[in-house]
């Protein structure tokens, strides 16, 4: 039996982040895995800029020796949408923006990639002990933390403090943390991979479409390095239960009859099969710690509801999960009511932003809304503007839930001067 402060299980994006970021704290840690590494993830693979940030926060180098390689991923300057009236509109990330000299926004890198380069990276670091192709079946809570097992008891782990990371299908964030399948807070999506699609954006805006045919879902290509790209569509559980719509069918109905999706998929092949996956979304609070345990990322219910984006929220609540790991250590206290602290910083820096991405999914469902503002901010460089400001400032979103602030904008009123 091995006996460890801190066992993380999962070594995805959020996991590893916890594990590293517990490292440069000087903070030894288990991180368990059933996969071996590499492995491939079905995830739509855009990853927003929250994700540099925070690993750049952890250690400079970590973020620089992974955009230097430049088969990893593609940099992503803004966002083309395509609206239900087939306006197309391309909003960057940040107005006037210099690719040579300005942070980048984001990012699209397949799992495969991403994952095992968070995974070297734990690699470098002698304290995190990395256990692949381990499955933990069993979880017991025992006095002073909590025992895990596989099925058989060939690999036992006693640990102080649970840290679990083990993406959407958490068995222990069900049964144990309580955290049910809500179909209004929760989507479906399928995606595969194609190469050679035409009409990609040069600087690798990735492409959100807003289609009547699908509303209130959004198909999306996110471009990959070497002409390759991720393509997909995703809609919310409780409407697709009740259209019984079929999201693999749909997706390649699109891309066979919609005039324009037809034409840029002429000569595009498909490297693979369609696959499907389920996202728990962050737009409902729930409860993310407990007695000797945090929940992160995906197992944690995470996931941004606008963007269906949720790498970032899971290593950003990683580096939290670390940061109070260590306050237990040095208060010797790993209680429900201390770790809610991990709950309360999480809701702060997270919360408020699913909150505001839940109502905007909610507008974008308005297919006569999203076609008015499509109308206007194609004749109306101010509002592009103030679009673009929505990425990067909260309070700007907030405005964004007011009609009054929309109805003043495009009526130039709004405050903002070229």
């Amino acid at each position: 039996m091995i006996k460890t402060d801190v066992c993380i299980v999962g070594a995805g994006p959020g996991g590893c982040a916890t594990a590293l970021k517990l490292s440069h704290l000087g903070i030894p840690s288990l991180l368990v895995d059933k996969c071996t590494f590499p492995r491939d993830k079905i995830c739509g693979d855009a990853i927003s800029g929250k994700t540099t940030t925070i690993l750049s926060r952890i250690d400079p180098k970590i973020i620089q020796r992974f955009e230097a390689d430049h088969q990893l991923q593609t940099d992503v300057w803004g966002i083309r949408f395509v609206t239900p009236n087939n306006k197309e509109i391309d909003v960057p990330y940040r107005p006037n923006y210099n690719k040579e000299k300005d942070e980048k926004q984001g990012f699209v890198s397949k799992r495969i990639d991403f994952d095992n380069f968070l995974i070297e990276e734990v690699r470098r670091r002698p304290d995190i002990s990395l256990h692949e192709n381990t499955s933990i079946d069993i979880y017991e809570k025992i006095p002073g933390g909590y025992r895990l097992s596989n099925k058989t008891a060939t690999f036992v782990v006693q640990a102080r403090l649970l840290i679990v990371s083990n993406g959407a299908h958490s068995n222990f964030s069900r049964h144990h943390a309580g955290l049910e399948k809500d179909p209004a807070h929760h989507a479906g999506a399928v995606r595969a991979y194609y190469k050679n699609i035409g009409g990609l954006h040069p600087d690798g805006f990735i492409e959100l479409h807003f289609l009547k045919e699908i509303n209130p879902g959004y198909f999306w290509i996110f471009p990959l390095p070497n002409g390759y790209a991720n393509v997909g569509l995703g809609m919310r559980s409780d409407y697709i239960s009740r259209r019984n719509y079929n999201l693999r069918q749909g997706m390649q109905q699109l891309i066979a009859t919609h005039p324009r999706l037809r034409q840029r998929f002429k000569n595009a092949e498909m490297t693979g099969k369609i696959q499907g996956y389920g996202l728990p979304l962050g737009s409902k609070t729930r409860p993310i710690s407990g007695n000797h345990f945090m929940l992160v990322g995906d197992a944690g219910h995470l996931i941004d509801p606008l963007s269906g984006e949720g790498i970032g929220n899971a290593i950003y609540s990683g580096y939290i999960a670390a940061e109070q790991a260590r306050q237990c250590l040095l208060h010797n206290n790993f209680s429900a009511p201390f770790l809610k602290d991990y709950d309360i910083r999480v809701e702060r820096v997270l919360g408020k932003e699913m909150q505001l991405s839940y109502a905007l999914q909610k507008l974008m469902a308005r297919t006569w809304l999203v076609n008015l503002t499509a109308n206007q901010v194609s004749r109306n460089r101010t509002l592009l503007d103030v679009i673009s400001q929505m990425y990067t400032d909260m309070e700007m979103r907030k405005k964004a839930l007011n009609p009054l602030f929309w109805l003043k904008m495009m009526m130039g009123k709004g405050g903002h001067r070229q």
